[in-house]
């Protein structure tokens, strides 16, 4: 659908709809890219390969952190 008949579909629905519609557009403004949230997640990744390479962390069990989870979450 191209915007003009996008925006004439919106401005004809009800004011609630439209309040609705707004405010879910302006939040997706302030959201990440899919591009941002790799490089932010391939950055985390990265420190904490160096973490451990480093030895400044010590790595943990995937059972043991599975275990963990499932106590807390009782």
């Amino acid at each position: 659908m191209d915007p003009k008949t996008l925006q004439k579909a919106a401005l004809s629905l009800p004011p609630d709809d439209r309040a609705a519609l707004a405010e879910k557009l302006l939040s997706s403004l302030d959201e990440p890219s899919e591009a941002d949230l790799e490089r932010a997640w391939l950055s985390v990744a990265a420190r904490r390969a160096r973490e451990l390479d480093r030895g400044d962390v010590q790595a943990i069990p995937e059972e043991e952190v599975r275990q963990k989870a499932r106590s807390l979450l009782r």
